[in-house]
């Protein structure tokens, strides 16, 4: 069982892709990867933009396409604030006193945001693909694997103080990475080497800058989410295990698209290695 010449024979893989707002970005780098070796997953999970990178990477986008749609998006601050103005509130009334971004609607943004090439229904994905929600009111992960595609989507990545909550049958769902923030438990039994990505990260000290109350906020959840993490690890590890140098970016710093790309571009050729390094493991036992 080798991987050569952009070609993998031997072990199936399965991809967790975890949440983490902008810093989900480095995503691409690791579906490039995957693309390069001639990886074709049997089945991805995903967490908030884990979910949204992983149904695109479903949907048959590979990486390079993927980076380019973002680009062309991410890399032209017109272009976002174009695309935010046509997902503003739709009524006046939730317009009075300015427009703040937790009025928007996630399922709004991801209308104006997200390729066309995501489609409207888990079925008409190429991979099979498991998205975790969290389930306010029920207090449990919720995981969507059929149905309305854009809806799982929506419910994943509504980030609490970010965006509103998602409501669908007399439900409230928030962002999926609150109970799941790397579902590589979900792939396990469904592939012989299974991949996990975590781009939570973790509060950074910022030299002479005292954190906000925001930033507490923020660095709270990702602390919280590393520690739901940490014991998911010791109980059904993966067997890849990615975590790119994603620290110093904020949940919604995806303008900084180019600086990310760029610091994070070691995982490629780390997931890479990785990789032979598995396969090797395999043939071997």
């Amino acid at each position: 069982m080798t991987v050569e010449a952009g070609r993998t024979s031997g072990p199936s893989f399965a991809v967790a892709f975890g949440g983490g707002g902008a810093r989900g970005l480095a995503h691409i780098h690791a579906i490039q990867a995957l693309d390069e070796l001639g990886i074709k997953p049997v089945a991805i999970a995903g967490s908030s933009i884990g979910a949204i990178m992983g149904a695109g990477m479903a949907a048959g986008m590979t990486g390079a396409e993927i980076e380019h749609y973002a680009r062309s998006i991410l890399s032209r601050r017109a272009e976002v604030v174009g695309r935010m103005w046509s997902a503003r509130p739709e009524t006046l009334a939730a317009m009075v006193g300015g427009l703040r971004v937790t009025q928007f609607s996630i399922e709004r943004i991801l209308h104006a945001f997200l390729p066309h090439r995501i489609p409207k229904h888990f079925g008409e994905l190429g991979i099979p693909l498991q998205v975790t929600g969290t389930d306010y009111y029920g207090h449990h992960v919720a995981v969507f694997t059929e149905g309305d595609l854009r809806f799982a989507l929506a419910a994943s990545a509504a980030i609490p103080a970010v965006f509103s909550p998602v409501t669908r049958d007399g439900r409230t769902y928030i962002d999926g990475g609150i109970y799941n923030p790397v579902p590589f438990d979900l792939l396990h039994g469904k592939a012989d080497i299974v991949i996990a990505v975590d781009v939570v990260g973790a509060p950074q000290q910022a030299a002479g800058r005292k954190p906000t109350s925001i930033d507490l906020m923020f660095g709270a959840t990702q602390l919280l989410m590393q520690s739901i993490i940490a014991h998911k690890l010791q109980r059904c590890p993966p067997d890849i295990l990615l975590r790119p140098s994603v620290s110093k970016f904020r949940v919604l710093d995806f303008l900084k698209i180019d600086t990310l790309m760029s610091e994070t571009a070691s995982i490629k050729d780390e997931l890479k290695r990785a990789v032979e390094a598995a396969v090797k493991a395999k043939a071997a036992a």
